[in-house]
């Protein structure tokens, strides 16, 4: 990957877009667990997800933070001029994430929220695609 060229510098973007969102996301979870768990508890008490509710967030917040770090790290390691697995894994990591929260929103019939996933989802995509050449 030639350095400051088009696939390095898309990859620099997109890791770097994934380790903000998904370190964010993921640390707002984990440090106000019992608020997400509330909300999260209100939103799915009408579907098949009501009652793991709290190991389903757990999964969800590892997911993020490990998307995040990755990405992060991925960051660093692509600057430094190493490979591009590192933030490979965060993109993958975060297209899982994005999968697991989409399949709760679309289960609690939070149609709109779902239709915000999208636009990650496809960067996440792009980070899976541009990083793995």
């Amino acid at each position: 990957m030639e350095y400051l060229g088009p696939q390095f510098l898309v990859s620099v973007a997109v890791a770097s877009f994934l380790a903000i969102v998904f370190l964010q996301s993921g640390l707002d979870k984990a440090f106000d667990f019992a608020g997400n768990r509330a909300y999260l508890e209100e939103l799915f008490k009408d579907s098949p997800l009501g009652g793991p509710v709290g190991p389903l967030l757990a999964c969800v917040t590892f997911f993020e933070i490990a998307a995040g770090a990755f990405s992060a790290l991925g960051v660093v390691i692509l600057v430094l001029g190493g490979s591009s697995s590192i933030a490979y894994l965060g993109a993958i990591l975060s297209a899982m994430a994005l999968l697991m929260v989409l399949f709760g929103q679309r289960l609690a019939k939070a149609y709109a929220d779902a239709a915000v996933i999208a636009p990650y989802f496809l960067v996440s995509c792009l980070g899976i695609y541009i990083l793995g050449l």
